[in-house]
């Protein structure tokens, strides 16, 4: 099949270019680059992976070719996707945030070296062997997540302290993220006091449709779950959150300059930055095997005053104290 046709089928994913053009121009190793989002709203993220390969000696169109697919939210493609860029021996899969990709990508070799980013974590889906020595084809970050979605939770109690009923939305075709925040919210409600609901969304309509139920069933605040989809989203949903006046806490600091409420967790451009890093290694001759999943040390809680004075909501001084940004 032409990569042309096969890239079509896939509903569009974008490549930088195909890779037979690749290989024909240059014997430089080539590296399937798979990002949950899309080129537009992920932009920042391609450029800090970018600045990690440089840094590792790495130069896009010198020295390596980067052939990048943007998902946009089809995780229904990307098992056909890593089949294609198994079968096309690429020299190494970077999956940097989303543990869709990094699955799949797991599922189609054992051979080529992937490096993932993921807020779940890579022992329990059996990625890895363990964090200190993977021991296999994958390494990467790990972001964390259990901990942070409780810590997120809490700054939403924090900021709307008489929320009692919040909603979860999650998305069900990112199906670890979905089940590990669903627990961990549980398990972090059930220790403040607070009464969660669920609700499921994977398509534009979905969120829609989601913001519509609460004219019938209006929730105290609404906490959105890490998901690379939901994020090429975030201007929908500032604009939806503010017009029905919901509090809104969200997985990155992105959403919060688009006009949400508040963000609390890992600084994602600079694990993309790592994930670039770890790929130069990985490129220069290193195992792997032999390099440790590296976790985060940097966590943003991220606040928009403007938005929060919208919404009615007087944040206390010792909440914001504690943030790490404050958009006017």
């Amino acid at each position: 099949m032409r990569r042309r046709k096969f890239i079509a089928s896939l509903g569009g994913l974008a490549a930088a270019l195909p890779f037979a053009a690749l290989a024909e121009k240059t014997a430089m190793p080539v590296v399937g680059f798979v990002n949950a989002g899309t080129a537009e709203t992920s932009a920042r993220y391609g450029a800090a992976f970018d600045d990690g390969l440089r840094e590792a000696g790495y130069i896009e169109g010198q020295n390596v070719a980067v052939e990048r697919h943007w998902l946009a939210g089809h995780y229904d493609q990307v098992d056909a996707l890593m089949k294609d860029l198994v079968q096309r021996r690429v020299a190494l899969i970077a999956t940097p945030g989303s543990a869709v990709a990094t699955l799949a990508a797991k599922a189609a070799t054992s051979t080529i070296p992937i490096v993932f980013g993921m807020a779940q974590d890579p022992v329990q889906l059996g990625i890895v062997a363990s964090l200190a020595r993977p021991n296999g084809n994958a390494t990467g970050i790990s972001f964390l997540l259990g901990e942070v979605a409780a810590k997120r939770l809490r700054l939403l109690h924090d900021l709307v302290p008489n929320a009692n009923r919040i909603v979860l939305l999650i998305n069900p075709a990112n199906n670890s993220a979905a089940e590990s925040t669903t627990r961990d919210v549980r398990e972090a409600a059930l220790s403040i006091g607070l009464q969660i609901q669920i609700l499921n969304a994977t398509k534009i309509a979905e969120i829609d449709a989601a913001f519509a139920s609460f004219a019938r069933d209006r929730p105290d605040a609404l906490f959105v779950a890490p998901d690379g989809f939901f994020s090429s989203r975030r201007v929908q949903f500032s604009t939806l959150a503010a017009r029905d006046k919901i509090p809104a806490a969200y997985s990155n600091r992105d959403y919060v300059v688009a006009g949400g409420l508040m963000s609390y967790g890992t600084d994602l451009a600079e694990t993309f930055h790592q994930a670039g890093l770890y790929t130069g290694r990985i490129l220069r001759g290193e195992k792997p095997a032999n390099m440790p999943v590296l976790q985060p040390t940097k966590f943003e809680f991220v606040i928009n005053i403007q938005t929060a004075r919208v919404l009615g909501i007087e944040v206390r001084p010792d909440v914001l104290s504690i943030a790490d940004e404050v958009i006017e």
